[in-house]
């Protein structure tokens, strides 16, 4: 039987102290981190970014299917996709615990192993956060804090007509993953000896579990030479962050069908769902994909990425945000999903 160590027994204090003996400092710029009032940081001369990501139980996550390990470090890759979206370098995070009593000392271990994991993948620093009791269940907050150089941020609303479209990776793949896990989860309920059938569904089920944030797109544009026009991150679905950037720059955008990049196991969980995989790509959201534009200039170097796609371009006409069908139909990009604030 596993140990398990109540919270009571260490108190707030003392699960604080547990948690920061387990995190080591990677930033130079980390002046000061846990273990004060608030955190001192000396960004020399860098635009600093923050950003702040809530997650609750039982409407951002389940942890039926989701293991603590995985939330960690999914929720440290959330909250920094969007400091990757402005084209800076993430450094630090804060995190708020919402804890009900459900969970042990060795429950959050679990946790931060994930954040840990993390924070040596994204090279940055927890400097603080808080603890509390939650009457049910787990809450997260996130805050993420990055740095770029003024020449380098980006943007929503400063794409220009004739920009190139384009997203990193490939979308609708954490819809399937989390419809497969959720159809595993009524089968269980319904029928707890019987065993999960997530075979041929492990890329879909991986990018619902534990997304990335695309720093290395970042890395790769900067090593180009490159500073996109405009940039988002695919959070809500593509179809909104489409919506976004036109909203943002007062233009238009053109994308076509047969360019938007759908990984085959995506496709297939699609099908057996029942689900259009464009629908899943356009308007399922969680990927963490970068939607960006880059200029007619730049786009011979952006080729160069391999895990880039061109899937359209920005148009001066305001109110056009259309997608081409391989039938050559234009149909209107709608989303239905919950916009980004």
């Amino acid at each position: 039987m596993e140990k398990r160590t109540e919270i009571g027994e260490i108190g707030e204090f003392g699960l604080i102290n547990h948690i920061a003996s387990q995190l080591t400092e990677k930033q130079a710029w980390t002046e000061l981190g846990i273990g004060d009032d608030t955190a001192v940081l000396d960004p020399k001369g860098n635009k600093v970014l923050t950003t702040t990501e809530l997650l609750i139980e039982g409407v951002h996550f389940d942890l039926a299917y989701t293991p603590l390990q995985h939330l960690g470090f999914k929720a440290v890759s959330v909250v920094l996709s969007d400091i990757a979206a402005m084209n800076a370098i993430p450094t630090q995070v804060i995190i708020g615990l919402g804890l009900s009593n459900r969970f042990s000392v060795e429950s959050v271990d679990a946790l931060y192993e994930g954040i840990r994991l993390a924070c040596e993948e994204y090279k940055v620093d927890v400097v603080g956060g808080d603890t509390t009791s939650s009457p049910q269940g787990l809450i997260l907050s996130m805050t993420a804090t990055g740095v770029v150089e003024d020449e380098k941020l980006v943007k929503r609303g400063t794409a220009k007509p004739n920009d190139v479209l384009c997203v990193s990776g490939d979308l609708g793949a954490a819809l399937m993953g989390l419809h497969s896990l959720e159809r595993e989860k009524q089968v269980f309920l319904a029928n707890p000896d019987m065993q999960p059938e997530l075979e041929g569904k492990s890329y879909v089920v991986l990018r619902q579990l534990k997304p990335m944030a695309r720093f290395d797109i970042i890395h790769e544009l900067r090593e180009l030479g490159v500073v996109p026009t405009s940039m988002i991150d695919c959070s809500d679905g593509l179809a909104s962050e489409i919506i976004h950037l036109c909203n943002a720059s007062g233009l238009g955008a053109r994308i076509f069908e047969k360019n938007i990049p759908i990984d085959d196991e995506t496709y297939l969980a699609a099908t057996e769902f029942s689900l259009s995989p464009l629908t899943a790509a356009l308007n399922g959201g969680e990927d963490y994909e970068l939607l960006f534009t880059v200029s007619q200039e730049d786009f011979p170097k952006v080729e160069k990425i391999a895990d880039v796609t061109a899937i359209g371009y920005m148009t001066n006409i305001a109110k056009e945000r259309v997608m081409v069908m391989k039938s050559d139909a234009i149909v209107d990009l709608t989303a239905p999903g919950f916009g980004k604030a």
